[in-house]
């Protein structure tokens, strides 16, 4: 017979087993969603001064939160949609140009003055089955016509979702606050000491990345500029918002458009914009990184690289912050655990 402590252990265990596998499921069933948490998280902790500011002119926070939300909705989510639109309308542009007649003539013209490069490229195309090819090419494109449909409404419902939720956490934030503290196996003054490391994360992730990308587009855009490019603004917002992605971001925006220059006939300025864009605008991350986000993330440069990488690998575009939350809540919990050693020891 079961003495009265080994039936309460066993109480104990099975409520834990039963927690754990509903905290399972709840984060199954908000994992379609992170995007858009994550999203109105990050907002609202980076605009958590101008957002008081507001409240002290708005004094019903019902009013308050909604004129907040239609602020980010005008000042970010628009003109976002609109620089999609644009890009994309751009990059149809430089398609169509490409298959001009007189740009095809460049292209061959180039060709023949490289019989080398020229041969090379015959004898790879050779061995392909040219049908089966053309197969395979019209049913990818045609899989990623229908993923974008489809991307296009999660990205409206993501976005719906995101205002939703941070309608709530600007108007219900002191609640939100004593909820997330009440979660957490921490003492109050551990569980204030978590929270801002995290908030000091979220705040140095988000606006010193955002600060150095958009340096890197001001001096991508300036080079497109210089050397001609059209649209170079566009492409210069556009440099700026995928270098948002260290390390190689900036790359996926200039190492085309340097291509692209160079099939058009000029391969003086393409060579110039790779270079600028190797030398400068891909590296320049690497040396204001450390100096403008390094010291508020208390995190060496190789950490922070790898954990936004890896956020990227394992989240998306949410790993940008998810990365270095996840690397800075374990430092601080095991600083906690190292004091607690040093304590009983």
């Amino acid at each position: 017979m079961q003495s009265g402590s080994d039936v309460t252990r066993w109480k104990q265990i099975a409520l834990f087993l039963i927690t754990l596998a509903v905290l399972v499921v709840a984060g199954l069933i908000m994992r379609p969603f992170l995007a858009a948490i994550v999203g109105a998280i990050v907002i609202a902790v980076v605009t958590e001064r101008p957002y008081r500011w507001l409240a002290t002119k708005i004094r019903r926070p019902n009013l308050c939160a909604l004129v907040a939300v239609v602020l980010i909705l005008l000042s970010l989510i628009i003109p976002a949609f609109f620089l999609a639109q644009s890009v994309g309308e751009q990059i149809a542009g430089i398609v169509t140009s490409l298959r001009t007649d007189s740009t095809q003539q460049k292209i061959s013209d180039y060709f023949s003055r490289h019989p080398a490069l020229s041969a090379g490229i015959l004898s790879l195309t050779s061995n392909i089955d040219q049908q089966k090819t053309a197969q395979s090419v019209a049913g990818f494109f045609g899989t990623q016509l229908a993923g974008i449909i489809g991307n296009s409404i999660g990205a409206i419902t993501q976005i719906v979702i995101m205002l939703f939720i941070l309608f709530f956490l600007y108007r219900d934030r002191a609640l939100a606050s004593a909820f997330v503290r009440s979660l957490l196996p921490l003492d109050d003054g551990d569980a204030e000491v978590l929270l801002e490391r995290l908030r000091g994360t979220i705040m140095a992730t988000a606006l010193g990345r955002m600060t150095i990308a958009g340096i890197q587009g001001v001096l991508g855009g300036l080079a497109y500029w210089l050397l001609g490019v059209p649209n170079a603004f566009l492409w210069g917002v556009l440099t700026a918002v995928m270098s948002m992605i260290p390390a190689f971001g900036a790359v996926l925006v200039w190492a085309p458009i340097a291509l692209f220059v160079g099939l058009s006939g000029h391969w003086i300025k393409a060579a110039m914009l790779a270079i600028w864009g190797g030398a400068i605008v891909s590296t320049i991350d690497n040396f204001l990184y450390p100096v403008m986000v390094g010291p508020q993330l208390k995190q060496h440069s190789v950490a922070v690289l790898v954990s936004i990488l890896g956020g990227v690998t394992l989240f998306g575009i949410t790993g940008i912050v998810l990365g270095p939350l996840t690397f800075t809540a374990a430092s601080t919990l095991l600083g906690f655990w190292r004091e607690r050693e040093s304590i009983s020891g």
